[in-house]
């Protein structure tokens, strides 16, 4: 900021401060009332979209793993293919055989042709098992993604209902804000801001109310009452830290200083 901005914030009064500031409160809580409004649906269509796109990737997990154990079973077979050839070469050596060694060799290679075919039965069985298992998982799930899709297309219509209701106004109203903003010298803006962020309600500026603090309600002693209203200094609740202010503050009504 430029050292001329900073002198002409500086020259503001204090009074002209505390009705930017309290306009700026006003302005701010129509802000939190649109969003209130709109409730918990953002943080729901959120929490949606997570679980949609959850159960998407798992199912395409499924998917990608059956492919998988299909193109093992079919491996599988093709070893099968494979020893049933060797094994009726082999028989078909037996009988041209010279000695009981090559015999015994051949039986043993027949032997092991057997063996493979009877693992690789096993592994189709376990396999098939597998991919049935998947199957009846992904059944399941897809019912629980497609629902979850239609809650989360019916949040999103509602959503953006409510948004197109009061888009146009939380436009305007941010707008106004930032002029406001403008207005307040960082160090009580981000003062502002502090008070908002920790009060549960987001009011940082409250008006004086039947002689009480208009946020916390504890009661405002007759002089402080008085300072308040002479809008010469800004003077914040000594039970929870709010700014205070005269309610005719905008009005332009002010109490006349004593002599």
């Amino acid at each position: 900021m430029s050292k001329a901005k900073t002198d002409e914030k500086s020259e503001v009064s204090v009074e002209e401060k505390l009705k930017a500031l309290y306009e700026l409160q006003q302005i701010d809580s129509k802000i939190d009332k649109i969003k209130i409004v709109r409730g918990e649906l953002p943080l729901e269509v959120r929490d949606l979209e997570d679980e949609v796109a959850g159960l998407e990737t798992r199912l395409n997990n499924f998917t990608t793993e059956i492919d998988h154990l299909e193109e093992m079973i079919n491996e599988k077979k093709n070893t099968i293919k494979d020893a049933q050839a060797a094994i009726k070469k082999y028989e078909s050596q037996q009988g041209k055989v010279r000695n009981n060694r090559e015999y015994d060799s051949i039986t043993k290679e027949v032997e092991f042709q057997n063996l493979e075919i009877q693992l690789s039965e096993k592994r189709i069985k376990e396999f098939k098992a597998q991919i049935a298992s998947k199957k009846e998982i992904i059944e399941n799930s897809t019912g629980a993604f497609e629902e979850r899709k239609k809650d989360l297309l019916h949040k999103r219509e509602e959503l953006d209902e409510i948004i197109a209701e009061t888009q146009k106004e939380e436009e305007g109203l941010l707008k106004k804000s930032k002029v406001s903003e403008a207005k307040i010298e960082a160090r009580l803006l981000n003062a502002y801001k502090r008070v908002r962020s920790n009060a549960r309600n987001g009011l940082a500026v409250v008006p004086v109310q039947r002689d009480a603090c208009g946020g916390c309600f504890n009661k405002i002693p007759p002089q402080r009452q008085l300072d308040i209203r002479m809008h010469k200094k800004v003077i914040v609740c000594e039970h929870c830290g709010r700014i205070l202010v005269d309610g005719e503050i905008l009005t332009g009504e002010k109490v006349a200083e004593k002599a």
